[in-house]
Parts: structure tokens; sequence; C-alpha cells
């Protein structure tokens, strides 16, 4: 099977050849890995590992064209994104600092600008690659999620105040930015034929604990534009639509059913979400993409106990419905101990998956 084949074979509940497998790799994980390796700084860490899954996203902000430097010194940096935020980095941080919202009053919204979603500036030097990706991966598009994108417009404290003070004005922002999202990701299907795989939508909303909302405060203000864009992208033909969120969205499971998602990812262990569980619970209503646990049992380095936690995966993926993987590859994993999980997930080849 290609990665394609494998993967939508997984999804439509049907045995693959072997387990997909989509996983990222930090890059103090990937530089480990080369050293244990003796490779070169070209080697490739996705084709090594077998990695099935490549999801492409062009710029989705509202605005590429607004988006530009403010200040730059050797302490900081500080910018406008497409989203229209002011944001602060430092030299070799990877998190940000929000100086400032597009969206600081409810009139402000009829004063945003949007960048048509076809503008060349979203897509720099993806369609020029696509190709070749296609060849080797089972891409999908992506685009991100009413929650977590509202709150790139309007500052995630402001947000969740909203959906706690002000539901209509929240509902009313989710709406405007799923709409884009929605435009988003119909591009992207049409600009890169991605139809008969699908599209992921990014919408991180939930703790370990669970989701950072009520189920009540979903049902108003979200659950209306999740399912918004899963039908407009099925109604243009998208094979599948899957959510990725990390944290605890248990909750929230039956209503994603309800709406149409066809799988979730990550399905992290360390939020409670037991791959092998909820197979049982869901059937084949829900594909599971992850559950491979990166906070606990891949860190300790037990092989017997990561052999014992990898075969829980090939177990319940023998029939399809099952794609391994944890996401997020770090550094407190070795990289004998990921070699080991690896294996195991290889080791069902030949066992007519």
């Amino acid at each position: 099977m290609t990665a394609k084949d494998r993967v939508m074979a997984a999804l439509d509940f049907r045995p693959p050849d072997r387990l997909p497998l989509y996983d990222g790799y930090w890059p103090e994980f990937a530089a480990a890995w080369r050293e244990a390796k003796g490779l070169g700084p070209d080697a490739d860490i996705l084709d090594y590992y077998g990695v099935d899954v490549e999801i492409a996203v062009g710029d989705e902000g509202l605005s590429p064209g607004g988006a530009a430097t403010l200040e730059e010194t050797d302490r900081h940096v500080i910018r406008r994104d497409s989203w229209g935020r002011v944001i602060r980095t430092v030299p070799g941080g990877y998190f940000y600092e929000q100086l400032e919202s597009a969206v600081s009053r409810p009139a402000d919204l009829e004063r945003l600008s949007i960048d048509p979603p076809d503008a060349a500036l979203r897509y720099v030097g993806l369609d020029d690659r696509m190709a070749a990706d296609k060849q080797r991966f089972c891409v999908f598009a992506k685009v991100g999620g009413p929650f977590i994108r509202s709150q790139f417009v309007r500052g995630e404290a402001d947000f969740l105040c909203d959906l706690a003070a002000d539901p209509t004005f929240a509902r009313e922002l989710a709406t405007l930015i799923g709409r884009h999202l929605i435009a988003i990701g119909l591009e992207e299907l049409r600009r890169w034929d991605l139809y008969d795989t699908g599209v992921w939508i990014f919408d991180d909303m939930a703790s370990n604990r669970g989701p950072m909302f009520s189920p009540r405060t979903a049902d108003d203000v979200l659950v209306p534009v999740w399912a918004e864009m899963v039908r407009a992208f099925k109604a243009a033909g998208a094979r599948k639509v899957i959510l990725h969120s990390d944290g605890n969205i248990g909750p929230l499971l039956d209503r994603f059913i309800e709406i149409g998602f066809d799988g979730i990812n990550p399905v992290e262990p360390k939020a409670g979400l037991d791959i092998v569980a909820l197979r049982r619970q869901y059937g084949d209503r829900l594909a599971l993409l992850g559950g491979l646990d990166n906070a606990h049992i891949l860190p300790r380095g037990d092989l017997a106990e990561v052999r014992e936690h990898a075969h829980r995966l090939v177990d319940i993926g023998r029939e399809g419905g099952v794609v391994a993987g944890m996401h997020s590859v770090g550094p407190d994993i070795s990289v004998a101990t990921y070699d080991e999980v690896v294996r195991v997930l290889r080791s069902a080849d030949s066992q007519a998956l």
C-alpha cells in the first residue's frame, strides 16, 4: 500500500497493510536521532520512520498582506501577524506575548480586513511541492477552528470571558471566523486537489482535565460553527474531516460524532483518553489518530512497558480505525525508545493486518 492507501483504509475501517503512523519531531529529538544513527544534516526523519500523513496549510490569517515587523532588537521582535495581532517574541523562543488584538470591542468586527482566500501570498512555496508530497504522504488540507482562531483575533483571556459573559458576541465572532476558515479550506481542497483525502480542523480547546468551556457553551456558540464547517467541506467533496485538539475532549465526543467528524487526534493518554476504551465505546463511528503516551510511558523508557503499550494499538488497529502516533516527539523520549515503538508497530507487517 502507498501511504495514502494505508491511511485512507484505516480511516474507512478497512485493514491496512500495517498501522499508519503520524508523528512530528522536535528539532532536539531529530538532532539526537541524527547523532545516534550517524546521519548527516540532510537525513530525513520522516522518511526514516515511515511517517504516512502530511498536513498542508497556507497562511490562513485574515490578512497576510497586512503582516509586518514593527520593531526588531537583539532582545526581541515585535510584529503584526496575519491575524492582526501585535506579538512579541524573543530570540530562540517558541512562544509569544500578545500585545494587541485585532478586535478589542464588538464594533471592530465590521472593520476587519480580510484578504481573498486565493491570494497567492497565502500559499508561497506550497503549490510547487504539493505534487511530490502527494506521492510520498497521505496529504490533508488544514485549517484552524473557531475556538482557537477566535482567540487569535480577540485574545485568549478576552474570548474566554466573552464565552461566559457575552455569548452573543462570542457566537458572532466565532461564526465570522468559521466562515473565513471554510473559505480557506475550500481553496486548499481546490488548488491542491485533496478532495479524496480531506481536511483537518485544528482547534485546541482542552486541558488535561477537560474542555475550556462547558458543554452548554459549546452548544450555544461553537457547535453550530463546527457543524457548518464540516457540512461545507463534505458538500464540496472532502472524503474525511478530522478534528485535532490536545487535551481531554472526551465530554464532547458524542457531539463531534453527531456533527460529522470522522476522527480525532491526538487521543492523549495523559489527558485521560484511552484509545482502547474509546474504540470499544465508539466502534467504527470514530477513527482514532494518536494514542501513544508521550508524557509518561515513553519518557520512562522501560522497553517492556513500551512494547506492551504499542501492542495495544496494533491489536485494536488490525481491522482499521487507528492511525498510531503521539503528534509530538520531544527530547525527553530517547531514540532507542522511539525505535522500539516503531519496531512493534512494524512487526505487524507480516501478520496480515
